[in-house]
């Protein structure tokens, strides 16, 4: 019965599938972009805590502190190592005059903490060399181009020279500005002069402490805010839930989803048990309980929301991986609840479905079959 009509059983399937794909394709790139708030952290590996502040937010949302404050956090008990980290933008210039805009992070000189953990050109001790920078590598492409290697290419960075020597592997931020790594000295030459220009200051906690009572420790002992690695991603993340339109428009582009696929099933599944009422009401006349009849369509819906949630979700992970060389999607994943909630969206869906469309084969009478 329900294969005997391919139309019909193709479009439940369409219904499902697109549906299916929709929500866990809208799901999956939203968890992505958001998470990206928290790169700024990421790309900063040995960093335990981070100190800031107290008006600081994320990483590219920070006020600057003045020098004294490594010092004070150098004299924290329970600090191991802390290190200066600066964030900013800059206007470049390159070498075909293009204007752009880059942010600048400047690392340890001595350690390079704060540098991200593998390179794909070039070494860490490349910002030894004078004027040197490594490029993340979605600002390669944005700057240059796919398939360009920028090793070499000087950049006019607020009237002061740049000599690209690295191209760094990164976790790409929220905007598709293009980060320069350098030197903190030098990066205090890029930057253009304020009074107070330390952004951050990375630190390392002591054996036999967790990075909670080390942060707790910073803040009373000298008024900065200091939070984890884990709560500052964190924060990033929150800050971009909460102050952009992303988790709005993405909603919409779900629910619209569930309602298509409450519209595209329910209609078909709807013709489907219309034209074979007669067959429902041969089978009420051999005598089939309606219990029977329910389960015998909800194993239909079964069959049919098993296969199109497979062909969505497959569709998906298609999706992802046909996009894997452009560097918008780079690092793209499916978190594992993702799927949890598109399957609980299509029974969902095929429970509404199912119900209005039993509804009128619950009402037939047997004898309907002999008219």
């Amino acid at each position: 019965m329900l294969t005997g009509d391919a139309q019909k059983f193709y479009g439940l399937l369409f219904g499902i599938a697109f549906s299916t794909l929709l929500i866990t394709q809208q799901l999956t790139i939203f968890v992505n972009l958001i998470e990206r708030g928290a790169s700024g952290v990421y790309n900063s590996p040995e960093a335990q805590v981070w100190v800031m502040d107290p008006v600081s937010r994320t990483t590219d949302v920070n006020y600057a502190m003045p020098s004294t404050a490594l010092d004070e956090v150098r004299s924290v008990p329970g600090v191991e190592w802390a290190v200066p980290h600066l964030r900013s933008v800059a206007s470049v210039r390159t070498r075909e005059g293009d204007l752009e805009q880059v942010a600048i992070i400047g690392v340890d000189d001595a350690t390079l903490i704060g540098l991200p953990k593998n390179l794909f050109e070039g070494s860490k001790e490349v910002l030894s060399q004078p004027d040197s920078v490594i490029i993340d590598d979605g600002g390669v492409v944005n700057m240059f181009g796919a398939g360009v290697n920028p090793l070499g290419e000087r950049l006019e960075l607020n009237d002061q020279r740049a000599v690209i020597r690295g191209v760094a592997d990164t976790i790409p931020a929220f905007t598709s500005t293009a980060v320069l790594y350098t030197k903190y000295s030098q990066a205090l030459n890029y930057v253009p002069g304020t009074r107070n220009r330390l952004s951050f200051v990375l630190a390392g906690v002591s054996e036999g402490l967790t990075a909670e009572e080390v942060a707790a420790r910073i803040e009373e002992q000298t008024g900065l805010k200091a939070e984890t690695r884990d709560d500052f991603a964190r924060a990033g993340v929150d800050f971009i839930i909460q102050n952009t339109g992303i988790p709005t428009n993405f909603g919409i582009t779900v629910i619209l989803g569930f309602v298509v696929g409450v519209a595209i099933v329910g209609l078909t599944f709807s013709l489907f048990i219309r034209d074979n009422i007669k067959q429902f009401g041969a089978l009420k006349a051999i005598g089939v309980t309606n219990s029977k009849i329910v389960r015998m369509v909800g194993v239909q819906a079964g069959l049919v929301g098993a296969v199109g949630y497979a062909l969505g979700v497959v569709g998906t992970a298609v999706f992802l991986w046909s996009f894997s060389g452009n560097p918008f999607f780079k690092g793209f994943y499916i978190p594992w609840q993702i799927p949890l909630i598109s399957l609980g969206a299509v029974i969902v869906i095929l429970a509404i479905t199912g119900w209005l469309a039993l509804r009128s084969v619950l009402n037939t009478e047997p004898a309907s079959v002999f008219r």
